[in-house]
């Protein structure tokens, strides 16, 4: 069972580093942003510069929250588990 879950975490993690590091360039804007941010970069502002890291770093925070929550639940089950067998051992 360990060793099944081991292996969908495993797949899991790779499937997402070789999403994270294979990305190109994404527009993560809706039509109104985009024009407001193209028409502020032609007048020659700078406002639009960094509304797509902002946006994609507003879409990432959930799932950072997330991740961080299943981390400590699996490393406290991991110690429960642990506490467990020692108690039968000493039995």
């Amino acid at each position: 069972m360990k060793n099944k879950l081991l292996k969908y975490c495993s797949l899991l993690a790779l499937a997402f580093v070789l999403n994270m590091t294979t990305v190109n360039d994404v527009q993560a804007q809706c039509p109104m942003c985009k024009l407001s941010a193209e028409q502020n970069l032609k007048d020659g502002g700078t406002a639009g510069k960094g509304l797509n890291t902002g946006i994609l770093y507003m879409f990432s925070a959930p799932y950072l929250l997330v991740g961080g929550i299943a981390y400590f639940w699996w490393i406290n089950r991991k110690q429960e588990e642990e506490d467990e067998i020692e108690g039968f051992s000493n039995n």
